[in-house]
């Protein structure tokens, strides 16, 4: 049994604890709050991961250490992510541990084609390159012989813990669930890809384990790409309901909007994720590792459930 520490309790950093703690391995994780899931095995630690020393502390000893973090409010993350990351780092290397990251794909900007982990990180965004910034130093670490280290790169989430900010997520299921109207990001009918939050989970607790996964990135593996409609109808069928309405949120208007709202703003910096195909490709890591992604339907029903049972509770909850 192997100690290993995790920063981040949503659905990926959650997700990795059960996934670990499963296979009978000490798991600490460390949020500001001080709660985790209530998993057995699982030890739950109240620390601003920002603190190199604090976090360095509670890693000592530790297999590896897992930044699940994510700052929620985009507009935020020049400021927010340097000092995190930084922290991360130090305390990896003054540890010991090996060091995984998970990671997006905002790094390698508009391509043309299947998305591969050896393209270049040539994105012209803001935020990108913040993310190319976290790997670029994690992988000098690396290379210095300081740190071991992988990055684990998903595309946008769906799952009953894929967040508020997903877009399959709340903006898009209770308005299908209700028959109401649902509108595209930028553009209905460019194939995009829809990673499942359990499946970020499992691969990032295989490569935190597998002495392959060191000194480069690796794509969870996903199904095949989806439309916006495609995605919405699929929605749907597993539902059991008529398939919405169905519109387009400019890129126009979205660019409009953020001129004056920040968080939109820096949401418009990847707008070409939807504007053109964007099609994730993770054949080494099935290769490699031999994970295959949850079947579509799987994904989607599991999503729903996520959704008809906390409207279920919302109905059981006594009025106040």
């Amino acid at each position: 049994m192997a100690k290993h520490v995790i920063v981040g309790a949503g659905g990926v950093g959650g997700g990795v604890a059960r996934e670990l703690a499963a296979a009978g391995h000490e798991v600490v994780v460390v949020t500001r709050s001080g709660r985790a899931p209530a998993i057995d095995g699982v030890r739950a630690v109240a620390l601003d991961a920002r603190d190199a020393a604090g976090l360095t502390a509670v890693t000592r000893g530790a297999d590896a250490l897992y930044n699940c973090a994510n700052p929620s409010n985009y507009a935020k993350w020049a400021k927010e992510w340097p000092p995190l990351a930084a922290s991360l780092l130090t305390a990896a290397t003054d540890t010991g541990a090996a060091y995984v990251i998970m990671g997006n794909l905002y790094g390698y900007g508009p391509v043309a084609g299947p998305i591969t982990p050896d393209l270049p990180l040539a994105t012209p965004s803001a935020n990108g390159r913040i993310r190319v910034g976290m790997w670029e130093d994690a992988l000098a670490a690396q290379r210095a012989g300081r740190v071991r280290v992988t990055e684990v790169r998903a595309s946008d989430f769906i799952g009953p813990d894929s967040g508020a900010n997903a877009h399959l997520g709340d903006r898009v299921i209770p308005r299908i669930l209700a028959g109401k109207k649902v509108r595209a990001f930028a553009a209905l009918d460019q194939p995009h890809s829809w990673t499942y939050v359990p499946d970020v989970a499992r691969t990032i607790a295989v490569l935190g384990t597998d002495d392959r996964s060191w000194g480069r990135a690796w794509h969870v593996p996903t199904n095949p790409a989806l439309t916006q409609r495609e995605a919405f109808a699929s929605i749907a069928t597993v539902a059991g309901v008529p398939m919405p309405a169905v519109g387009t949120l400019s890129s126009r208007t979205i660019r409009a909007v953020g001129v004056a709202v920040p968080l939109i703003r820096a949401l418009g910096q990847q707008l070409y994720q939807f504007e053109r195909p964007f099609v994730i490709d993770a054949g080494e890591t099935t290769a490699t590792f031999g994970i295959e992604p949850t079947p579509w339907a799987d994904c989607v029903r599991a999503t729903l459930g996520a959704y008809t049972d906390s409207s279920a509770a919302a109905l059981a909850a006594p009025s106040r």
